[in-house]
């Protein structure tokens, strides 16, 4: 018991690499509010633009879907940060996370976006089109909303991965959460940084994972 909480639950060793883990903590919230909000938008695009039946649309866009959630993020971040370089394409880490997290978090978003918009009956944009508005205001002030509303948990089960997935920044050295414990282990010689990292990222997630089970029991209460 003495070993295992010296080399994982080493208190002195998390206090000094406290500091560090902390400063790769704001980088992980800072890549959390840039990716989300650009996946969430990028899919809400790629719902819409599957409305469009017109075929030089909706082929490459079902092509872009099915490609991006079939390949494995971590390649794809390793081959836009270290591949792209060969085209003269240079981007830093951070530029290079959140073109990824766009690529592949915009077609699960969009997925889910669009289950949301065709769970909503024609009846309401036709309502929505004899008040007078527009396609465009219909979409956002009627359609989307409720859309948003039905797919609310599937919504907070996928940002609730895609924070996770920011772990995987590491491997192009952005100083983010597990980067910085892994450095300070290296530096300590002891994982107990590893679990701090841990630890916060608990602290991160489990809101989220309390929110979506609250919507998941209220949904369920509403059936």
């Amino acid at each position: 018991m003495d070993a295992l909480i010296e080399n994982f639950f080493n208190v002195g060793i998390m206090s000094q690499s406290l500091p560090m883990v902390l400063k790769g903590f704001g980088m992980t919230l800072l890549l959390c509010l840039a990716v989300i909000p650009l996946g969430c938008l990028g899919g809400l695009a790629v719902a819409l633009l599957s409305r469009l039946r017109h075929p030089l649309v909706r082929w490459p866009l079902i092509a872009y879907v099915d490609f991006f959630r079939a390949f494995p993020p971590l390649v794809l971040l390793i081959f836009i940060y270290a591949g792209l370089p060969f085209a003269g394409i240079d981007l830093p880490p951070f530029a290079a996370v959140a073109l990824a997290f766009l690529l592949n978090t915009s077609s699960y978003y969009g997925e889910i976006f669009r289950a949301g918009i065709e769970s909503v009956g024609d009846g309401q944009m036709e309502a929505a089109r004899s008040t007078g508005l527009n396609t465009p205001r219909a979409l956002a002030y009627v359609i989307v909303p409720q859309a948003v509303r039905n797919v609310l948990p599937d919504l907070v089960s996928n940002t609730l991965e895609v924070a996770k997935l920011t772990s995987i920044a590491s491997v192009v050295a952005l100083p983010e959460l597990l980067y910085a414990a892994d450095m300070a282990r290296s530096i300590t010689y002891n994982p107990s940084p590893i679990v701090l990292a841990a630890v916060m990222y608990l602290i991160l997630l489990w809101p989220l994972v309390r929110l979506l089970s609250r919507m998941e029991h209220r949904m369920l209460a509403e059936r």
